[in-house]
């Protein structure tokens, strides 16, 4: 997220000026490689350098929100958007159902008499959990991690394929000959009708006021996404789910899929009947009991407790996606498409600072609140969720006038 936050504004002038589907390529070339890297590290600061190199020369992200408004007309950008942000969703969830399936298994024992409360970690990795079809001194035992990046650098590479037969959408004319300079006069007279053409982004308060709700909600995403499967393999003393890996690969495997056929199907309607931002508003707002009520899940067990928690998961994927996609289509009108690139690195750089801290922001504040068992006052784990939802409500009233701006005019 760091290396994404130096370097999404180049790239959204780069997208800008050479085009969506070079910058695109580039991206997924940065996927491959760096991924693989990833998978075959043997200390902790190439682990690092890997990944900081994979956000920073990875500007696909951006131009990808500025692609989907341009490749369609204005009444199917919102449900274009939805499926990118469903993507994205699925994708958050896929990694770590892959991480727990092809790489590792934790085991935890607790001593609750112990003043630190110490949680002992077992890791199997693939060799031992599946030993049938990795034997011991291949590469995959000497590299145990290697194999979900693997397998993610292998569906980078068929993207990568496909990537060749998009369409261009930043279309660059060439005025050399009489014909194309009445064309170009008059494209030159509508840009001025609508944006002046050196317009200051930072000054844009449409795009701006967007941006800033779109960090709050990224911040509390990604720091959700932290919290909760570290919530689900915590042991029961400590006001957890005493999931296993498998069990958290499950439940975020059927929320992907549940994500995938909500935005198909039930999306398109329900934003034609609430509108793009009333729906997100709504959708903001149900989220604060939904949180709150995890603490009570928790005190199931078996079955229910199983089906409770994949349906609540089933929510908080399918709620960052409406919101996403309203503000992903704020953003995109805000601006005219020679900005659009660069307003969407904008975005990428403000959200992947917010989403850099949001893991460790998370871990923390589970750990403190699994010291705090016996508290009168938010006790547990409910002190976790009480901090997510003021995250939550504070984007909530963000979303609302007069901080959050609409631009009237649609822009081109």
């Amino acid at each position: 997220m760091l290396g994404r936050g130096l370097t999404s504004v180049a790239w959204g002038i780069v997208a800008d000026r050479y085009g969506r589907k070079y910058t695109i390529l580039i991206g997924t070339v940065a996927v491959i490689v760096f991924n693989t890297l990833f998978g075959l590290c043997t200390s902790f600061w190439m682990a690092v350098i890997t990944r900081f190199l994979l956000g920073g020369l990875n500007g696909s992200l951006g131009t990808i929100m500025a692609y989907c408004t341009e490749i369609l007309p204005e009444e199917y950008q919102a449900t274009g958007l939805a499926t990118y942000s469903s993507a994205w969703g699925i994708a958050l969830v896929i990694g770590p159902a892959l991480g727990g399936y092809l790489a590792q298994e934790h085991t935890y024992q607790t001593w609750i008499n112990s003043p630190s409360n110490n949680l002992g970690i077992l890791v199997l990795q693939p060799v031992e959990k599946y030993p049938h079809i990795f034997p011991k001194g291949s590469l995959f035992d000497k590299f145990p991690y290697f194999l979900p990046c693997f397998v993610i650098s292998a569906f980078a590479l068929a993207v990568l394929v496909a990537c060749i037969w998009l369409p261009e959408t930043l279309h660059k004319h060439n005025v050399s000959n009489e014909s194309n300079k009445d064309a170009e006069a008059f494209e030159n007279e509508i840009t001025e009708k609508t944006v002046q053409k050196d317009e200051n982004l930072f000054l844009n308060w449409p795009l701006m006021s967007s941006i800033i709700v779109y960090c709050v909600f990224s911040l509390h995403d990604i720091t959700y996404a932290e919290v909760f499967s570290l919530w689900a393999v915590s042991p029961l003393e400590l006001g957890g789910l005493n999931f296993t890996t498998d069990d958290v690969g499950n439940v975020l495997s059927i929320s992907g899929f549940a994500l995938l056929l909500y935005q198909i199907f039930l999306y398109p309607t329900m934003e034609k009947v609430c509108g793009t931002i009333n729906l997100a508003r709504i959708a903001a707002a149900l989220t604060i009991p939904l949180l709150q009520s995890y603490p009570f899940i928790a005190m199931l067990s078996g079955f229910p407790l199983h089906l409770v928690i994949t349906i609540a998961s089933v929510l908080m994927l399918c709620i960052p996606a409406i919101i996403d996609t309203c503000l992903f289509l704020l953003q995109n009108r805000a601006v005219e498409q020679h900005q659009r690139g660069a307003a969407n690195g904008i975005a990428m750089t403000a959200m992947s600072l917010f989403k850099a801290g949001g893991p460790a922001l998370g871990g923390v504040v589970l750990s403190w609140s699994q010291k705090r068992l016996n508290a009168s006052f938010l006790p547990g784990t409910n002190l976790v969720f009480f901090m997510l939802n003021l995250v939550e409500a504070l984007g909530v009233l963000m979303m609302f006038k007069p901080f959050l701006a609409e631009r009237k005019e649609q822009l081109q």
